[in-house]
């Protein structure tokens, strides 16, 4: 019998740890960081809100007209038939009216206009006639129509944000109508990023007869590119076991996270797990996913560490299902804009075994008859970046799922609300 060695490749390999076991046990070991800074509300969409904001004032802070029109004592609306009221002035947004409106006569008033005490209703300019001074109207109206209350939107000591929310342009555009000009946010994530092989090259550099240019740095960089995160490049390191803890150990001490791509399988060459066993904590580096079972977790000094796959599929896969709601919990992240999955009906056969979660690139679009549907890029090697580059959505077969006919439900993660 032949006795054969574990590998990353080797789909009957056992004891691999499930997705959801392997993204627990991430999410609990990384607790959120602490430190903030003060921010223009200008400069403050998508950082994440440090302390919950409370309304110091009603929104909107005085009653007033939703519409152009006319506002009137609601006792004037006929029940039947028609009712004829002069006007007796002009209210304009900013520029209250001071007099007084007595019952049987009527305002005429502008969108966002503050109301008069006495009166509480507003009727729509075209849904009425004036003539010589006089408006006439009909029984179709109701009391209190047209009128926006003070506080309607927000009233006064009550919480709009919470600690957490990830802003978005409404917030910031709430905050403004609050009055606030800054606003206090967790401090940026800074997060340090290498490619490892010597086989690797810049995409400015000229490769050897071996080499391969470097992607996985530079979606990398694509997938960090957002305003609460800071990058640090640490480039293309070498496969020198001496030079990656070095580094590795390095930026452990600046670094709230480390990422990096290649050396976590079993070759002689792959030295990223060797550098994490030997300078920090290992916590797991397998897992059933495909792509992406090279994945391994741990911490070097300070910082979390993530050694992705080589493959550039794989990268962005792991990314996106492990590092990114890794790097969200560190963020204080606990109220943002999801990324939904959707049931559709797959065209084609998906071959798939029990055991292991598997991501196809898939792309998403509706029938004749509105049904989501989906197919796959084609060819699903892990190192067929195209098959990312084709893709509106992740095709997502589950631990326990087993192959999917043509016509078959399954679950699809679109691109939207990810990218």
């Amino acid at each position: 019998m032949i006795h054969t060695q574990p590998s990353c490749t080797d789909i009957f390999e056992s004891g691999l740890m499930p997705c959801e076991e392997a993204l627990s046990r991430i999410l609990n070991n990384l607790p959120a960081i602490e430190g903030y800074q003060r921010l223009p509300i200008e400069k403050a969409r998508g950082r994440v809100l440090h302390e919950t904001v409370v309304s110091a004032s009603n929104v909107p802070p005085h009653t007033n007209s939703a519409v152009d029109g006319y506002a009137l004592h609601s006792s004037d609306l006929p029940d039947q038939g028609i009712a004829r009221l002069a006007v007796k002035g002009i209210a304009l947004a900013g520029e209250p009216f001071r007099g007084s409106i007595e019952k049987g006569t009527c305002l005429r008033i502008m969108t966002g206009a503050a109301m008069p005490e006495a009166l509480d209703t507003v009727i729509m300019q075209e849904h009425a006639e004036i003539k010589d001074g006089f408006i006439t109207i009909d029984s179709r109206h109701k009391a209190g129509q047209n009128v926006r209350r003070a506080g309607e939107d927000i009233k006064q000591g009550e919480t709009v944000l919470a600690s957490g929310k990830l802003l978005t342009p409404p917030d910031i555009g709430l905050l403004a109508s609050l009055g606030i000009c800054e606003v206090n946010v967790k401090r940026k994530l800074t997060v340090a990023i290498a490619s490892t092989g010597n086989e690797i090259v810049a995409p400015h550099q000229i490769p050897t007869e071996a080499g391969i240019f470097d992607s996985n740095r530079y979606s990398l960089f694509a997938a960090l590119d957002r305003s609460d995160i800071e990058i640090i490049d640490l480039g293309i390191i070498e496969d020198d076991a001496e030079v990656l803890l070095q580094r590795f150990n390095e930026a452990g001490r600046h670094a709230d996270v480390i990422i990096s791509t290649g050396g976590v399988s079993v070759g002689e060459a792959d030295f990223t797990k060797t550098a994490l066993k030997n300078s920090g904590q290992v916590d797991f580096w397998k897992v059933a996913i495909k792509p992406g079972r090279p994945l391994a977790f741990g911490r070097i000094g300070n910082a979390a560490f993530f050694g992705l796959p080589g493959n550039p599929v794989a990268v962005l896969v792991t990314f996106y299902f492990f590092v990114l709601p890794a790097l969200e919990k560190m963020l204080g992240i606990v109220d943002k804009p999801i990324a939904p999955t959707l049931t559709a009906r797959t065209t084609e056969n998906l071959r798939k075994k029990p055991g292991r979660t598997e991501i196809q690139r898939g792309i998403v679009s509706r029938d004749e008859n509105g049904d989501w549907i989906v197919k796959t890029t084609g060819k699903q090697g892990s190192g067929i970046l195209m098959s990312m580059s084709k893709a509106n959505a992740f095709i997502i077969l589950n631990h326990q799922d087993t192959s999917k006919s043509a016509g078959d439900w399954v679950t699809v993660m679109p691109f939207c609300g990810m990218f």
